[in-house]
């Protein structure tokens, strides 16, 4: 009989790698934002209409039912939606 995979377990750990991808953004923003100037302000104002923005449509997309009908894809589903936006700002954030 072949073995189940928990779905939560590897969940945990793509969650655990966002985070990790996270922080470095987190660094990269600090930096940006203690330069100070027209490029700090921008970043902040973008920083902050991400979360809003994000705020709102993750659950939208899950109550419509786009992210997944069970909890393990619902989680996947989030997971994927922010770590294409962490990944978008890491490459953003590291080109100087």
């Amino acid at each position: 009989m072949a073995k189940r995979r928990d779905p939560w377990t590897s969940l945990a750990v793509d969650f655990w790698s966002l985070g990790m991808e996270a922080s470095t953004v987190i660094g990269l923003r600090v930096v940006k934002l203690a330069a100070g100037g027209a490029a700090a302000q921008t970043e902040a104002q973008r920083m902050v209409g991400e979360k809003m923005a994000t705020s709102v449509t993750l659950p939208i997309l899950a109550m419509t039912g786009q992210l997944g009908a069970s909890g393990p894809a619902i989680a996947a589903g989030s997971l994927a939606h922010l770590r294409k936006k962490v990944r978008a700002n890491r490459r953003r954030l590291a080109k100087r």
